[in-house]
């Protein structure tokens, strides 16, 4: 073999030596930067009620930091606050989207009248800035006078009256696992005429929430975009398996917070 032909193996050899086992230093930055990002698995939620009100109001303070020990202090906004707490009782009976106040250091706290003793759940829905956007639930027990449970069951008709406001509700298909449209006509009590003045509530026409019978799964529906200010609000998402599901919708009119809630059973 010629010296030319030597060289040439020769040169060949340390190049894929030289690319055995080796990454560049914007590869190794790449992957650093990505097991570095927050998943929700890694990060846990520490729920403290407390107070004594005599008309059943706690303090709520929840505590959001990293599993491994680390603290989390940054968070995005989303849907125009840090942190969407819900507030649900056992039976589902009872339900109310609040925002806790930032304190800090992962520290979120804000009052809320029980309306009675029992168990709750509660839902922290927020963003880390460095993570994904994610949510963290627990049960907690709320001293005070028991309610009788109402039970959990389907309305024969997704149509009703609230705070002057008509709302039926269509769902397309009613089934799970798959693409579902929840379509929200609106309408004035008094009047019969469609609503056209809906306030942006959030940033949007509006939010829905969705509990499984059980409490136990949780859909936060966000609504299509660009959707003016009624009649009608259309909101897509998918139900992960048949069951009961309670949906609470809520619009904003004339200053006001409307919430709707239904009852429906998906195939």
């Amino acid at each position: 073999m010629s010296k030319r032909s030597l060289f040439a193996l020769g040169l060949l050899a340390m190049l894929l030596l030289s690319g055995c086992g080796s990454k560049s230093s914007w590869e190794n930055e790449e992957v650093s930067e990505v097991s570095h990002r927050l998943m929700e698995d890694d990060v846990k939620a520490e729920w403290t009620i407390d107070g004594n009100g005599d008309d059943g109001t706690k303090r709520i303070r929840v505590v959001i930091a990293a599993k491994d020990g680390g603290t989390i202090d940054d968070f995005d906004v989303n849907h125009e606050k840090l942190l969407h707490l819900m507030v649900v009782s056992k039976d589902l009976s009872y339900f109310r989207h609040i925002h806790p106040e930032y304190l800090g250091n992962g520290v979120f706290e804000i009052e809320n009248r029980f309306p009675f003793g029992g168990e709750y759940r509660l839902i922290a829905d927020f963003k880390p800035t460095d993570g994904d956007a994610m949510n963290k639930m627990a049960w907690v027990t709320v001293d005070g006078k028991t309610a009788k449970a109402v039970p959990v069951t389907p309305d024969q008709r997704l149509d009703r009256t609230v705070d002057g406001l008509r709302v039926s509700l269509t769902i397309n298909p009613p089934a799970s696992g798959k693409d579902v449209t929840l379509r929200y006509a609106i309408t004035d009590a008094a009047t019969g005429k469609a609503v056209t003045d809906l306030e942006p509530y959030l940033g949007a026409i509006g939010h829905v929430v969705v509990l499984t019978e059980d409490g136990e799964r949780y859909l936060h529906v966000h609504a299509e975009e660009g959707q003016g200010t009624g009649p009608v609000a259309v909101f897509e998402t998918r139900f992960p398996a048949p069951g009961i599901y309670k949906i609470w919708a809520q619009f904003q009119r004339n200053g006001e917070v409307v919430t709707v809630p239904f009852v429906t059973r998906i195939s």
